[in-house]
């Protein structure tokens, strides 16, 4: 039998003030150098509450992406796989490494996942999540007859966010030109 949650209700207001918080700190100061008391603090709340919350850091963190992510990179039809694709790696892109870089986070969170194997699993989730997106328009293609038979989308996709996890683990550029190039590549390469 579930027994009920003691405690008070995790308030929305907390929550975003935690996770705004997270996300500022995360792009003045970089992963390793946030700490949980930093972000509580800046959020006005205690650092306690965050760890009823959350189990660690890297949670806040994860959650904060993940809420990004819902709303910065969306999965948009635009008809034809290139287009889709190039939106989405686009979105994708900016968001790691625009104005409001995330890139540097997700080195932090992909670091403390090969630390932490409880963390690594709701990374991988995350990561999951992302993949599925991505999958799911490569499906549409295929239903719109523009992938060849045979074709492994788990491999394109594979692919696309390997380009992306390689040039975020050695710091190097991504943005639109990456994004419009790794779509077309793809788009020839499965048709």
């Amino acid at each position: 039998m579930d027994r009920p949650k003691v405690g008070r209700k995790r308030s929305e207001e907390s929550k975003t003030a935690i996770l705004e918080a997270s996300l500022e700190l995360l792009r003045e100061r970089g992963y390793g150098k946030v700490t949980a008391d930093a972000i509580a603090e800046r959020a006005g709340v205690g650092k306690q509450t965050m760890y009823r919350w959350w189990p660690s850091k890297a949670d806040v963190v994860l959650e904060a992406l993940t809420e990004t992510a819902r709303t910065s990179i969306l999965e948009r039809d635009l008809g034809d796989l290139e287009s889709d694709l190039r939106a989405f790696l686009t979105a994708t892109f900016r968001a790691l490494n625009g104005p409001r870089a995330l890139g540097p986070v997700m080195r932090g969170l992909m670091a403390e996942a090969q630390l932490d194997a409880e963390f690594a699993v709701r990374f991988g989730e995350y990561i999951a999540w992302r993949r599925a997106v991505l999958s799911s328009l490569v499906q549409r293609a295929v239903e719109r007859g523009e992938v060849a038979k045979g074709t492994s989308i788990e491999t394109l996709v594979d692919m696309l966010f390997g380009a992306m996890w390689y040039r975020l683990l050695l710091d190097r550029p991504i943005g639109p030109k990456l994004a419009a190039s790794l779509a077309k590549l793809a788009t020839r390469a499965v048709r």
